[in-house]
């Protein structure tokens, strides 16, 4: 499951960058961390991936979810992610409002795409590996919901300095 891989490697990456970066470290450079690993490995790096997937592994993918292969449409829903996987890159370069952007458009089709996946479930009760399980629970509400909350919180603190 690339949910797992990408998740486990985005939190090594924060767990490295806060103990080298230990005695510089405030509750906004806590959070700006673990948004910028959010933002560039579970949106930049997995929309690759899920580009790569959608457009290249079109048939294979599909299944996975339970859908009829040969849709044009999954190919708009490769270019989609492809779109939110160069947003997520260029976050290392970009700040500011471009995170925040960035993280409710991510959320905003990442909420989206849970909505089909529940009606789906509800009722075609389909149960397909990607449909279903870790890849809507993590991957579509809990990622974008953390990303949300990072982003309040990097606001929040931010205002108060």
């Amino acid at each position: 499951m690339m949910i797992i891989f990408f998740l486990t490697l985005t939190a090594l990456c924060i767990l490295i960058s806060l103990i080298r970066n230990r005695k510089e470290l405030s509750r906004l450079k806590v959070v700006e961390t673990i948004l910028l690993y959010m933002l560039f490995i579970n949106v930049g790096l997995s929309g690759l991936m899920a580009f790569y997937g959608h457009a290249f592994l079109a048939d294979k993918v599909a299944a996975s979810i339970g859908w009829p292969t040969g849709s044009p449409f999954q190919f708009e829903v490769a270019v989609t992610n492809l779109a939110f996987g160069v947003l997520g890159v260029l976050c290392v370069f970009f700040r500011d409002g471009f995170w925040l952007a960035t993280g409710i458009g991510y959320a905003t089709f990442l909420f989206g795409a849970a909505y089909i996946h529940i009606k789906e479930i509800i009722t075609e009760g389909n149960y397909a590996v990607n449909n279903a399980g870790p890849i809507l629970y993590i991957g579509d509400i809990a990622i974008p919901l953390l990303i949300l909350t990072l982003l309040l919180l990097r606001w929040k603190f931010r205002k108060v300095r």
